[in-house]
C-alpha cells in the first residue's frame, strides 16, 4: 500500500501536455475552488484516510512578535516512528534523502504525526490565482508572462511551473527576519552565523502588485547584513530578483568590509557558495531553490504521497534552543514533525553544455502550500550528494506558508547545515515597509559608514 503512487486526472493530463508551459482553458480552471482548492491542490483526502481533506486555517495573531504556533496541532502525539529497522514498511513514501539518512545513521528516525492540511491564503490570492490559470503562461523556464499576484500555475503542465509557484508564493508585503545559520561537524560541534534580512515582495504585494510579463519581471528585493561572527560582520548582500536570465534577470551587489565598497556580484547565483557558509549552501539553495532555472531541463514527474516535515511549529518556535536542535550527524530527531502529504515531484536534469555541481535534482513540492519541502541533489557520478529538508509551517497571522528551519545534509563529509532559524531571536516582523531606494547600492554604501 505504501508504495502506491496516486496520480490524479489533472496530473495525467499534465504529463501528456508536453514540456511547454501554457495557460489552461476555462473548463479546467473552473475546478479551482471545487474539486481542487483555490490554489490547485486536491480537496479530498486519500482513500486510506491517512491524508485528510483540506480544512483551511483561519487568520489569527499579530503581524509582529508571533512565533509559529497552532493550538489544534501542537499537542498531537506521534502515530508511529520510522527507523532503520522498519524502513521497509514505508519505503515507497520516502524521499531518497530520508532513505539515506535512515540507512546511514542508527540514531536517525522520523516521528510521524496525524496529517493536517491547514495552509490557507487571503481571498484576494485565491481570486488572483483563478485569473492566472487562464492568462499566465510560461515562456521557456524563466519568464512567466501575464501573471499577477496569485500563484501563476495552479494547474501545472510543465516541470518549471511548480517551481515558479514556490518562488512567487504570497508572503505578505515585506518582512524583517533573523536568519541563524549553523555548520555542524559530524561530532556535533558547530559554527554559527547570524544574519538580519529585509525583503519586500513586489509580485506578492496586495497593496501594489507588480505583474510579471515578458518585459517586466522584478518580483522581490532583498538585503542581508551579517552581524556575527566578527570575521564576517558587516557583509551586505543586495538582490533585485527578476524573472528572466542574463542582463534581464537577477541583479546583485556585495559589500565586503575588507574592500569597504559595494560592487556588482554576478556570482550571487547558481552553485556559487553563499557568503559565510564555507561552501555548505549554494546561492540557488536559499529558500530551498531560487534564481534561474535555465541550466536544467525540467520534468513534471507526477504526484506522490510522501512523508515531509509539516506543521513544524515546535522546531521553529522559541521553546527550542539551538543546543536542543543540534546533534551529531543530524538534527535532534525528537523535534521534527513528519506527516504524509501529496507532493508534486519535479526532476531537473542538467542541460548538455552547462555546468552545476548537481547533475540532477528531485524536488518534492507540497500541493497545498507550493513550498519545496525536500530536494534530492545528485552529483556528476549520479550519487546522492546532498539532501535538503524544509520544515513546512503555516503563518496564520499573515495567511501564508514558510519553511523554517531548512537543513542541508552533506553525505560525503557527514556535516550538515542549518539555515533560517530564529528560535532565540525575534520572529518575523511583517509590519515593516521600505522605500524603493532602501534597496539600492548607494543606500547600502551609506549604511556602512554609519
Amino acid at each position: 500500500m505504501h508504495s502506491r503512487i496516486t496520480i490524479t486526472a489533472a496530473l495525467a493530463a499534465a504529463l501528456f501536455a508536453g514540456a511547454a508551459g501554457a495557460k489552461v482553458g476555462p473548463d479546467e480552471a473552473a475546478k479551482l475552488g471545487k474539486e481542487l482548492t483555490p490554489v490547485g491542490a486536491e480537496k479530498v483526502g486519500n482513500k486510506e484516510g491517512t491524508i485528510p481533506e483540506w480544512t483551511p486555517g483561519k487568520q489569527r495573531g499579530k503581524l509582529k512578535g508571533e512565533y509559529p504556533n497552532n493550538p489544534e496541532t501542537d499537542g498531537d502525539k506521534p502515530l508511529y516512528t520510522i527507523t532503520k529497522g522498519n524502513i521497509g514498511q514505508y519505503v515507497g513514501k520516502l524521499s531518497e534523502g530520508h532513505k539515506k539518512l535512515l540507512n546511514t545513521y542508527d540514531s536517525y528516525k522520523m516521528n510521524v504525526y496525524p496529517s493536517k492540511r491547514v495552509v490557507a491564503w487571503p481571498d484576494i490570492i485565491y481570486q488572483a490565482t483563478a485569473a492566472n490559470a487562464t492568462t499566465c503562461e510560461m515562456v521557456g523556464t524563466d519568464t512567466p508572462d501575464n501573471c499577477k499576484l496569485g500563484f501563476p500555475f495552479p494547474i501545472p503542465k510543465s516541470g518549471a511551473e511548480p517551481v515558479w509557484n514556490h518562488k512567487l508564493k504570497f508572503r505578505g508585503e515585506a518582512a524583517t527576519r533573523y536568519n541563524n545559520q549553523f555548520i555542524v561537524q559530524p561530532n556535533g560541534a558547530y559554527q554559527q552565523t547570524k544574519i538580519i534580512e529585509d525583503v519586500t515582495f513586489g509580485y506578492g504585494s496586495i497593496k501594489k502588485p507588480v505583474p510579471l510579463t515578458t518585459t517586466s519581471g522584478e518580483f522581490l528585493k532583498y538585503l542581508s547584513k551579517t552581524v556575527e561572527p566578527p570575521r564576517m560582520a558587516g557583509t551586505y548582500i543586495l538582490v533585485h530578483e527578476k524573472a528572466g536570465t542574463g542582463a534581464a534577470g537577477r541583479a546583485a551587489w556585495l559589500y565586503s568590509p575588507g574592500l569597504k565598497r559595494i560592487r556588482r556580484a554576478p556570482t550571487v547565483c547558481c552553485d556559487n557558495p553563499y557568503e559565510g557558509t564555507d561552501g555548505h549552501q549554494f546561492y540557488d539553495q536559499v529558500d530551498m531553490f531560487n534564481g534561474v532555472l535555465e541550466r536544467y531541463n525540467w520534468k513534471l514527474v507526477g504526484k506522490k504521497e510522501v512523508f515531509i516535515p509539516y506543521n513544524s511549529n515546535k522546531i521553529a518556535g522559541n521553546t527550542i534552543k539551538y543546543k536542543d536542535l543540534i546533534r551529531p550527524k543530524h538534527i535532534n530527531p525528537e523535534l521534527p514533525r513528519y506527516e504524509l502529504h501529496r507532493v508534486w515531484v519535479v526532476e531537473a536534469t542538467l542541460k548538455e553544455g552547462t555546468s552545476h555541481t548537481f547533475k540532477k535534482r528531485r524536488f518534492y513540492i507540497d500541493e497545498d502550500s507550493w513550498n519545496i519541502a525536500l530536494v534530492d541533489d545528485y552529483d556528476n557520478r549520479d550519487q546522492l550528494y546532498q539532501f535538503q529538508e524544509g520544515h513546512v509551517g503555516f503563518a496564520a497571522n499573515v495567511m501564508a506558508s514558510f519553511t523554517v528551519p531548512e537543513v542541508i545534509y552533506h553525505f560525503t563529509s557527514g556535516r550538515y547545515f542549518i539555515t533560517a532559524a530564529f528560535n532565540e531571536d525575534k520572529p518575523y516582523d511583517l509590519t515593516v515597509s521600505f522605500s524603493d531606494d532602501y534597496f539600492s547600492a548607494s543606500s547600502v554604501q551609506k549604511m556602512t559608514t554609519k
